[in-house]
């Protein structure tokens, strides 16, 4: 089955932000696992983007635009009904699909909250001014996030983690791209 979905570029742009799962009901909804335990990103933007799977059949070839009319929480995921998806059959199609925003339609954070896409690649200095890292990933831990730090050691690849709160992390700023922090390289 190929499905006759609008061919598009992804925007430069362009974040992954979940996976369809599956279908959800007969009307062709389909059921969402966004990658945030905030899905706004998602009720955000009325133009989604796909790639097909990396595994099992292709029932289209990316990347794709869905024009969303309507995506809503339910349970633990996102359920959604797109324009050019009428039924279920449809819906089934895209299974596995990657879903992609550009990240220019996600909502302004308030002036203390950060998108983790945005915070990957800051580098990481202390309140000396040593280099710490570079921001690799971040960990949700339950009560807090915890930035992955990447620096080399001794010539080898290495990790250390600090906890995104403000009890250590004195300020993001976007200009220099740098985030500063009480922290010492021997934590």
């Amino acid at each position: 089955m190929t499905l006759e979905l609008e061919a598009a570029e992804l925007p430069a742009d362009a974040i992954e932000v979940g996976r369809i799962l599956d279908a959800w009901g007969i009307k062709g909804w389909f059921k969402v696992q966004p990658y945030s335990a905030s899905a706004e990103a998602l009720f955000s933007s009325k133009r989604w983007f796909l790639l097909p799977s990396e595994r099992g059949a292709k029932t289209f070839t990316g990347p794709v635009q869905l024009s969303i009319k309507e995506a809503k929480e339910h349970s633990d995921s996102v359920v959604a009904m797109a324009h050019d998806v009428p039924d279920r059959d449809t819906a089934e199609a895209l299974r596995g699909a990657r879903i992609f925003v550009a990240r220019s339609s996600f909502p302004t954070p308030d002036s203390d909250e950060y998108y983790w896409v945005d915070l990957i690649g800051l580098d990481v200095v202390n309140r000396e001014d040593l280099h710490l890292g570079t921001v690799q990933e971040l960990l949700s831990t339950g009560p807090q996030t915890v930035l992955v730090i990447a620096y080399e050691q001794d010539g080898k690849p290495a990790e250390r983690m600090i906890p995104f709160v403000s009890a250590y992390v004195d300020n993001v700023a976007w200009a220099p791209r740098r985030i500063r922090v009480d922290w010492q390289p021997d934590f």
